[in-house]
């Protein structure tokens, strides 16, 4: 079979199966897990015919992919990808190109440069700022904290480049008692000694008590969060930054999912976000793009182009090239997806979408109260924090949940207690989609 052949065999296996996606299991049964032990065998020493490796994919892998794509998948913070960006990232695979600057592809620079700047205007935040797209938040993150410790140091008089962090002034860490692990993994990764964090307490809602927050000053980096994973609530932005920007700090906003408010009728819930110094969003979440795809935001463009810079002698480029804003020196164009969902959304649909998943967020939440569920959070955003009458209960309905193949959301633990979190944020999901897991969890409670 020849290279288009193959191309085209792979298209049709691909669009089958995404034909098949509102009937697929949302978890796959135990007998498609079990058949992937079909894949654990020693590397051959004769290659596969190409069409052979495309048929075991297929035929093997897709019964036992989870269909977080589909309408009723309740998990993570997980979009399914919109058709405009689905399609788009089909055409940048065919391009092939390494989008590391101009001179590597010209219009994935141009696209790339684009997308930040429509993101930023999408968000409200300044729009001189510098955006690049990374793998994750957890990697955006990562340089965007590298960029403020470095910033921070350089106002002590401290070259971090050229001394390190040997001898330096340290770095205070404050960030929320509920903080996101992938923020504490980047912090661990840069050498911020986990026993050496300051933690500021919260509310009942997971959010800052400005009351409590410990002291700030110019050697503070401050991490606030917009969307807390499990009640979707945000930091008192309008508050603490004022004072974190008195006092000298550095403020990073970790918006993973919950930045995108900002684009919808609820912007409210994070007035005063823009003042911060930098923030980290991912695509995959609430902009419905595929995956590998974030962004980090830097009101400093310097700053960011500083930290991240990997120019060489046979690799120059301009300071705002993507890989002098990123980890990745080779890259894929990441942010063409991102551009094709803003281009297809425009503002109105972005909105449109982000307020049609708070409002089934808020009308999921009523009926399993009615129902006799403990709603644990006000339900401000796109999460829904329930509890059952009994922490074995609440372990009972999510367990056969998941076994039913219909639905599926995971546990987390809220307050020391077992809870499960539903997240509202995919495009495909409708109404009849929300009142079936509603009806389900009814029927379980009723149940067990």
């Amino acid at each position: 079979m020849n290279e288009r052949h193959l191309l085209a065999e792979a298209d049709r296996r691909a669009l089958a199966y995404f034909d098949a996606t509102a009937e697929r299991r949302v978890f796959p049964d135990a007998a498609a897990i079990a058949a992937l032990s079909a894949f654990d065998r020693a590397l051959p020493d004769n290659g596969t015919a190409a069409e052979q490796v495309l048929r075991e994919l297929d035929e093997i892998g897709s019964p036992a992919t989870v269909a977080s794509n589909g309408p009723r998948y309740f998990g993570f913070v997980i979009g399914a990808t919109l058709p405009a960006a689905a399609a788009a990232e089909r055409l940048v695979l065919a391009w092939d190109q390494c989008a590391s600057s101009f001179d590597n592809s010209p219009v994935a620079d141009r696209l790339e440069k684009v997308a930040g700047r429509w993101v930023c205007q999408a968000l409200g935040l300044p729009t001189d700022s510098a955006v690049g797209f990374g793998t994750s938040a957890t990697a955006c993150t990562l340089a965007c904290l590298s960029a403020a410790r470095r910033k921070l140091l350089a106002r002590q008089g401290w070259d971090f480049d050229a001394d390190g962090l040997v001898g330096a002034p340290e770095i205070r860490v404050v960030l929320s008692e509920t903080a996101h692990i992938t923020v504490k993994k980047a912090l661990r990764v840069l050498g911020f000694g986990m026993n050496r964090l300051h933690y500021a307490p919260v509310d009942e809602h997971g959010r800052i008590d400005p009351a409590r927050l410990p002291a700030l000053d110019e050697r503070t980096l401050l991490i606030l969060q917009a969307g807390e994973v499990n009640t979707g609530e945000f930091d008192r932005f309008a508050e603490l930054i004022p004072r974190a920007r008195a006092a000298g700090a550095w403020v990073h906003v970790d918006g993973a999912f919950g930045l995108w408010a900002r684009a919808s009728s609820s912007a409210h819930l994070a007035e005063g976000v823009e003042l911060a110094d930098s923030w980290t969003s991912d695509g995959h979440k609430w902009l419905n793009t595929p995956y590998d795809s974030a962004m980090a935001i830097c009101r400093d463009a310097d700053a960011l182009a500083a930290a991240m810079n990997s120019d060489a002698a046979y690799a120059s480029a301009s300071r705002d090239a993507q890989k002098n804003l990123t980890l990745e020196f080779s890259r894929r164009a990441r942010g063409v997806a991102i551009w094709a969902a803003l281009a297809s959304l425009g503002r109105d649909g972005l909105r449109e979408m982000i307020d049609r998943h708070i409002r089934q967020a808020f009308e999921l939440a009523e009926a399993l109260r009615e129902g006799g569920y403990r709603v644990l959070n006000r339900v401000v955003l796109n999460q829904v924090l329930v509890r059952a009458d009994s922490d074995e209960q609440t372990i009972a309905i999510r367990e056969a949940a998941q076994a039913s193949g219909e639905v599926w959301f995971g546990p987390t633990v809220w307050q020391g207690r077992p809870a499960f979190r539903l997240s509202l944020s995919s495009w495909r999901t409708t109404d009849e989609d929300v009142r079936a897991l509603a009806e389900l969890l009814l029927r379980l409670k009723r149940q067990i």
